[in-house]
C-alpha cells in the first residue's frame, strides 16, 4: 500500500479523502490536526447583551459564504 501525503492537500482535499476513507486513522489525525491549528474566531460571550444578534449575523454570514462557494 503506497503513503498518502495528507500535507500535500488542501484542506477540503483532506476532508473529502477521509470521507472516502474512514478506516484511515492517520487521515483523520491530520484532519483533526489541521483543524485545531486555524485560528478560532469568538463571535460572542455568554453575558454579551448582543449574544443572540451576533449569533443570528454569524449563522447569516456562514449560509452567504456557503451559498457563494456553492455556485
Amino acid at each position: 500500500m503506497s503513503q498518502v501525503n495528507y500535507s500535500a492537500m488542501s484542506d477540503a482535499e483532506l476532508k473529502q479523502y477521509f470521507l472516502r476513507n474512514r478506516q484511515d486513522k492517520a487521515a483523520f489525525q491530520a484532519y483533526l490536526d489541521r483543524l485545531n491549528q486555524q485560528p478560532h474566531k469568538i463571535i460572542a460571550s455568554p453575558d454579551d447583551p448582543d449574544f443572540d444578534e451576533k449569533i443570528q449575523a454569524a449563522i447569516r454570514q456562514q449560509l452567504e459564504a456557503a451559498k457563494i462557494s456553492s455556485d
